[in-house]
């Protein structure tokens, strides 16, 4: 177990190499990147929306619940706002998007394999890391933080909708309570952590597509250990980067 899981890094760097290799000769594959915004960022945001807003409501709920039973209504919409900008939004983002985009990369790249469609790309003198991986790693990157900050919004605009059930109160004056203790480092750091999350994302769903083996049963295979296994390593990275960022933006 221990021998397959150091043979797997391994393998993942010896890939990640070829793809940095990959990234910094031409041409760019500009057609291809913006075909993958569009698969990856558009047709993404309506999910993470909607996570973002059950989260902000059932964030809203349980924090009103609880503060009014230690007295303390008057900082709800400062707690809803810290909450979802600093931790929430960013991992339900990165969850949220491991679970789509890295189950369609996986499935579709492991698909491309058993159908030997990679190999006729490697036959016509174009490199695949460059077509396939590297288009498709950067847009994670990129997409990542832009997608945090629809669920940061969704989030704060259901919080809002929670509360003013309850409570009323005008979103101007939540916003203005909400965001009066959040300083410009309590949302740059969060939001951009995610594009760390986005290079998980693509490097791992890439790597377990181009190694897919075994036909149809090798692509769910490798569909579902994208999944899992960038799920697991955006909490790890969470963990790790909320560390840091504590460090250097206390």
């Amino acid at each position: 177990m221990i021998n397959r899981s150091l043979e797997w890094f391994g393998d993942l760097g010896s890939f990640s190499w070829k793809v940095i290799r990959a990234a910094i000769t031409k041409p760019f594959e500009l057609r291809e990147i913006i075909r993958q915004f569009d698969e990856i960022g558009s047709k993404t945001l309506p999910l993470v929306a909607l996570a973002g807003a059950a989260v902000g409501t059932v964030l809203a709920f349980e924090s009103r619940s609880s503060l009014v039973h230690f007295g303390a209504k008057s900082i709800l919409p400062g707690a809803i706002v810290y909450s979802i900008v600093h931790e929430m939004g960013p991992i339900v983002t990165g969850l949220v998007v491991a679970g789509r985009v890295g189950a369609g990369i996986g499935a579709e790249l492991g698909s491309m394999r058993v159908t030997e469609q990679i190999d006729a790309i490697e036959a016509s003198a174009v490199n695949p890391y460059k077509l396939l991986v590297f288009t498709r790693v950067l847009v994670c990157i990129v997409v990542l933080p832009l997608l945090t900050l629809v669920t940061d919004f969704s989030g704060v605009f259901a919080g809002w909708i929670a509360v003013t059930l309850a409570d009323p109160i005008s979103f101007h004056r939540f916003l203005d309570k909400g965001f009066s203790g959040v300083n410009f480092s309590d949302f740059l750091a969060p939001t951009f952590r995610t594009c760390a999350f986005g290079m998980i994302i693509g490097l791992v769903a890439c790597f377990q597509g181009m190694r897919t083996r075994g036909g149809t049963e090798g692509v769910g295979r490798s569909a579902t250990s994208s999944v899992v296994l960038s799920s697991l390593f955006v909490i790890l990275a969470d963990v790790i980067l909320v560390k840091l960022i504590l460090i250097f933006f206390p």
